[in-house]
């Protein structure tokens, strides 16, 4: 008989741990899912400026390159390429906010976990990829100015040297950061940096809080 009491007390010592846990899992949860939104809301700022001042650049350099074109010179010729490829690669930019801002959109922190870590892990890897796009554009920097009306004819050995050091310069960094710039090498300092201005620090966290859950769960 004592047995017996000992038994169906500790089944319902059991259900009310049960019962506790499943609360606790309950309100971490709503607690995660409050924390994540909140967390993602620096990358809807972060996206929505960066799309109003993507399209005024763009703006910018497509007059620019409008007005090289119509009045086209063999002379404007290093201003085209450079130009052209700067503007294209910031017109991806642009494309890469919005879709960004979709994707965001349609991530349901209520729903399935696996679901959201999945969706964030996505939006994650499309914001190394642009950083990786945008790196690309270094190189014309350092060629826009250039005229074939002087450069290199009406220049020296010195300046084509050092032009051509600098505009090598400019393309040997591009390339290194572009092959740096992986998910796998996020847990360096600079490359964090340069990823959290596209907001990549708001989706990492939005990742760590689910990844909580998970090994609360565990």
């Amino acid at each position: 008989m004592e047995e017996t009491n000992f038994v169906l007390l500790w089944k319902e010592h059991y259900a009310k741990i049960e019962q506790s846990l499943q609360i606790n899992k309950k309100l971490l949860r709503e607690t995660i899912d409050h924390k994540a939104k909140r967390s993602m809301r620096s990358l809807y700022a972060t996206k929505t400026t960066g799309i109003i001042l993507g399209i005024v650049y763009l703006i910018i350099l497509g007059a620019g390159l409008s007005v090289a074109i119509i009045n086209y010179t063999p002379a404007a010729l290093y201003f085209i390429v450079s130009i052209g490829a700067i503007f294209l690669i910031n017109l991806k930019a642009v494309s890469d906010y919005i879709k960004h801002i979709n994707w965001a959109n349609n991530i349901d922190f209520s729903g399935n976990v696996s679901e959201i870590q999945t969706k964030l892990a996505k939006l994650k890897l499309s914001i190394f990829q642009h950083g990786r796009t945008m790196i690309l554009q270094l190189p014309f920097w350092s060629t826009f100015f250039l005229s074939s009306k002087w450069f290199p004819g009406e220049v020296g050995w010195g300046y084509i040297l050092l032009q051509v050091v600098i505009t090598g310069s400019f393309t040997f960094a591009a390339i290194w950061i572009y092959r740096q710039l992986t998910i796998e090498n996020g847990h360096k300092k600079w490359v964090k940096a340069l990823i959290a201005g596209s907001g990549g620090k708001a989706v990492s966290k939005a990742m760590e809080f689910y990844n909580e859950l998970e090994e609360f769960k565990d």
